[in-house]
């Protein structure tokens, strides 16, 4: 008897020792000591703060299930131990992870389950946080950003009376963004980076700067503000560095940073930081891995990847509206007329909301212009335009200026399209956008030449030609319009390349009187009349020899 006294005594030092250890670990946030020690211990003689302790290793870890089932019974243990306070906020967080993972109905079972715990507390900190899910980002999802600013403010006042900064700056940083989906941007960015200076320098939990500083990115980014989406994401990544373990956060801002690769031409490394974003979240952040599988089907399509359909289905079986990018992929690959149609009906669907239509009307530009179809075109670059001037972002501006001055190309107005052509080619130059910026330059060497300036359409077009080709991106063969055989395409493409029957003969090894016979079945099949008119046929139809 007195032995096994002995070997129990032991052992329950043995359990004192790692509990000593395991709290040690996670003041100092090593999440890996954290679980290490607390799986040594039985269930029974952890305390409720012990078991919240544990499961806030594991949400660091990654460790969904374990999280899912460590923070119910911290709920738990806290309504046992009558703390209402811890237990409420074990309560959001749970609702908040299932949320993540898509799974709303227990997300609203958790956020109710939080609500009753509230009931007669409302200083409590979870109050905040279910101020900021049902008044601040419902409210904001809904369209109805005068509501979500009142919510926010009131999670701000919260913040103030029981002294929870990270409660104030998450109330900042919703009232900016209903600001900003207001047209209110000068205020709504300006809330947005007082809370961040201020998170910086503050002692925050992790949970609250992580959160401010992935709502902030993802608020610059909806809004095409690519400056302060590298800027916040580059000190996103320092805070990270900062962390023993990244956790969540750390997916979180690689989807960011991938975006980043896509736009600036890196899109092999942004493929792979997708792709690693997918293997870390899919678990715990559909959301987030939605947006990673898109991010590979936009690096897949510009490099002409035939597997870029499956990752934007992926991206849709996750919730992620796939358009524009299939939209684009599908007049990638010649249907021209499909993808007008698709990327029509996506803008449709996007509903009132000016900054989801964005996207999708730039895209439309470039599709109806293809399509032959100048009047949808204008229509979208018309849009387009009132939505840079409202919201006047670097991204956004430049997006504008491309749809307009390529519009205006398509409308023969070569002389009013060549400055607006170059103010998109500044624009998307000075984001750092390579591959958008090529684009403009082919329109741009097209007004040169329209306006008789060869020297400077050469320049143009062979500065668009190096940069596709140092990207490797894909240029695919349009569809071949009423009619055209491919050896009138070639024909027309340097017609529009501004080259003389001799020069065609030459380059296509036939006589100049067969070029002349290709150049009357052209006239007859499309239409028109003239050179003139046949080059502005070419642009419409992507013909010309840089597409």
């Amino acid at each position: 008897m007195e032995a096994e006294l002995q070997a129990e005594g032991k052992l329950m030092d043995a359990y004192a020792d790692n509990l000593a250890r395991a709290r040690e670990a996670h003041a100092a946030q090593d999440w890996a000591g954290v679980a290490a020690n607390f799986d040594a211990v039985p269930t029974e003689q952890l305390t409720a703060d012990d078991v919240a302790a544990h499961a806030d290793a594991m949400a660091w870890l990654g460790r969904i299930e374990d999280t899912l089932r460590l923070t119910a019974a911290a709920c738990e243990a806290f309504e046992a131990d009558a703390r209402p306070a811890e237990a409420s906020w074990a309560a959001m967080l749970l609702g908040l992870f299932h949320m993540g993972r898509g799974d709303e109905p227990q997300a609203m079972g958790w956020f109710g389950r939080a609500g009753r715990l509230l009931e007669g507390n409302p200083d409590f900190p979870a109050q905040g946080l279910l101020l900021l899910v049902t008044g601040v980002e419902a409210s904001l999802h809904a369209g109805k950003p005068a509501a979500a600013v009142e919510a926010a403010r009131q999670v701000q006042a919260l913040g103030r009376r029981i002294d929870e900064a990270g409660l104030v700056l998450m109330g900042l940083n919703g009232e900016g963004r209903a600001l900003i989906m207001a047209g209110q941007m000068a205020d709504g960015l300006a809330l947005l980076d007082e809370a961040m200076v201020t998170a910086i320098d503050s002692d925050l939990p992790p949970f609250m700067s992580g959160s401010l500083y992935c709502h902030t990115i993802a608020a610059c980014h909806e809004i095409a503000d690519f400056h302060r989406v590298s800027r916040w994401t580059d000190l996103t990544e320092d805070w990270l560095s900062t962390l023993p373990a990244v956790g969540v956060f750390g997916g979180l801002c690689a989807v960011h940073r991938a975006q980043l690769h896509v736009l600036r031409g890196a899109w092999d490394e942004a493929e792979r930081a997708a792709l690693q974003v997918v293997t870390d979240l899919d678990a715990m952040r559909v959301d987030y891995a939605a947006e990673a599988w898109y991010v590979v089907g936009d690096a897949r399509r510009l490099r002409g990847d035939p597997d870029a359909a499956a990752a934007y289905d992926e991206a849709h079986a996750r919730g992620r509206d796939p358009q524009p990018g299939r939209a684009l992929l599908r007049f990638g690959g010649g249907d021209a007329a499909g993808a007008a149609t698709a990327v029509r009906t996506a803008v449709t669907a996007a509903g009132d909301d000016p900054l989801r239509r964005a996207p999708l009307c730039a895209a439309a530009v470039e599709i109806a212009l293809g399509a032959g179809r100048l009047e949808d075109a204008r229509a979208a670059a018309s849009e387009l335009a009132e939505t840079a001037a409202r919201y006047a972002t670097s991204g956004l501006e430049a997006m504008a200026a491309g749809a307009h001055g390529a519009v205006l190309l398509a409308e023969g107005l070569a002389e009013e399209a060549l400055p607006v052509l170059r103010d998109a080619c500044r624009r998307w130059h000075e984001l750092g956008a390579v591959y958008d910026a090529a684009g403009a330059c082919v329109r741009l060497a097209a007004a040169y030449r329209a306006l008789g300036d060869e020297v400077s359409a050469e320049a143009e077009a062979a500065r668009a030609e190096a940069a596709f080709e140092r990207l490797g991106a894909h240029r695919p063969v349009p569809e071949l319009p009423d009619g055209l055989t491919r050896r009138e395409c070639e024909v027309l493409a340097l017609v529009a390349d501004g080259r003389s029957n001799r020069v065609i003969g030459e380059r296509l090894f036939i006589s100049d009187r067969t070029v002349a016979r290709h150049l009357t079945n052209i006239f007859g099949k499309i239409g028109v009349t003239s050179r003139t008119q046949a080059v502005r046929y070419a642009i419409d139809h992507r013909l010309t020899l840089t597409r």
